[in-house]
């Protein structure tokens, strides 16, 4: 069986390449949504943290507050 070669890469002659191998165009999509979700995840990681770090503070004041009105009150 003879193949031909695989010239899709291969430059004109003005320089400009041929075209794009749309299987590697799809998998460059592909890896460039991965890397969107990935960032979006991380982003919405760091919010969350932020937020349970909020909450427990307001706990926490809360907390104290309750502490010194129940030892003031012994």
């Amino acid at each position: 069986m003879i193949t031909q070669p695989n010239t899709w890469n291969i430059p004109t002659p003005d320089g400009e390449p041929r075209g794009l191998n749309p299987m590697l165009l799809e998998e460059n999509l592909a890896r460039d949504r991965m890397r969107d979700a990935e960032s979006f995840a991380e982003a919405q990681r760091l919010a969350r943290r932020l937020v349970s770090a909020r909450r427990w503070r307001r706990l926490s004041g809360w907390a104290a507050k309750r502490a010194a009105a129940v030892s003031r009150a012994l």
